[in-house]
């Protein structure tokens, strides 16, 4: 038993810290999907080992009670979107870390072109400018479930609904051009 008040970890480190492969693997999920660090991909991948490992006992096991553990597990999958409503409990063990980091907030807001980039997405959510159903939330890993994407907007009285953002978001911030400043050098040749 542990202090109530202390949170647990909540994920599994890596068994080797200097893996390349896993590296680069890390990395490109942390560019795609705008993490913060490599421990939000660890908390994901545990998660995905916690569902594979239930669905493996309960693949072996069938009883009674065994039936209802399963429409629960699939119950929860299906809730959060991350597996299909005519999912099998076999689908359960193809489950990737894709999976569950598509159903952050922070990956739905960009999807949903309420921002440019998956980066500017967290910074919305965490300064509390995305509101579900008029409800600030300011957690970019909060799992959206099926039916509250729609809900997902801006907060009413947020600055940021006056930003132009275009309905295709996968398109570049337009460039603004810079004023030219003398350099140093420029200055300075200028005097002889």
């Amino acid at each position: 038993m542990g202090h109530p008040r202390k949170s647990r970890k909540k994920y599994d480190t890596p068994s080797h810290p200097w893996n390349a492969d896993r590296i680069k693997q890390e990395n490109k999920l942390v560019k795609k999907y705008g993490l913060k660090n490599k421990k939000e991909i660890w908390k994901a991948e545990t998660m995905v080992k916690r569902y594979r490992r239930d669905a493996r006992e309960l693949l072996g096991m069938s009883s009674e009670q065994n039936s209802q553990e399963r429409q629960q597990l699939l119950g929860h999958l299906t809730r959060h979107g991350i597996l299909p409503e005519t999912a099998k409990l076999e689908e359960v063990l193809d489950l990737t870390v894709e999976d569950v980091l598509r159903r952050r907030l922070q990956t739905v807001v960009h999807k949903k072109g309420l921002a440019y980039t998956p980066k500017e997405a967290r910074v919305f959510v965490v300064h509390g400018h995305i509101a579900m159903n008029n409800k600030k939330i300011n957690s970019p890993s909060y799992l959206v479930k099926k039916g509250e994407e729609e809900q997902i907007g801006y907060y009413p009285g947020s600055p940021v609904i006056k930003l132009k953002i275009p309905e295709n978001p996968k398109k570049e911030k337009p460039k603004k051009e810079k004023p030219r400043r003398d350099s140093y050098r420029g200055r300075r040749n200028r005097r002889r």
